[in-house]
């Protein structure tokens, strides 16, 4: 199996419970491909560089995950389905991260400064 990052953005006017729902499915669905989710990290309501789908902020959610490569295609169609993702991205990478992402550092940073 490989590993994968995938990062999620859903729509701006999905509360923050819905989106961890969302999050929970696509888990779910990663399951049920033969897969494992080894992590996952909520970044929040971000602004986005350009309006996409008349959204001008989405939530943001990565998924570090363990899938056969075979079911990545199944992964993205799903995506493409569902109407709250207005964007996915898959990354193959060799091993997964085991601290947080830098988006999270950077939260984290932030919020030690002020």
């Amino acid at each position: 199996m490989a590993y994968y990052e995938s990062v999620l953005v859903f729509r701006q006017d999905l509360t923050e419970s819905q989106v961890k729902e969302k999050a929970a499915k696509f888990t779910e669905i990663i399951k049920e491909l033969g897969g494992d989710v080894k992590s996952t990290e909520f970044w929040g309501l971000k602004n986005l560089a350009y309006v996409i789908r008349k959204n001008r902020k989405a939530h943001y959610v990565l998924l570090n995950i363990e899938l056969p490569g075979n079911q990545v295609t199944e992964l993205e169609r799903r995506s493409r389905i569902d109407e709250d993702v207005i964007r996915f991205l898959n990354v193959r990478v060799e091993e997964l991260a085991t601290g947080p992402s830098v988006m999270m550092k950077k939260n984290s940073d932030t919020e030690e400064a002020e």
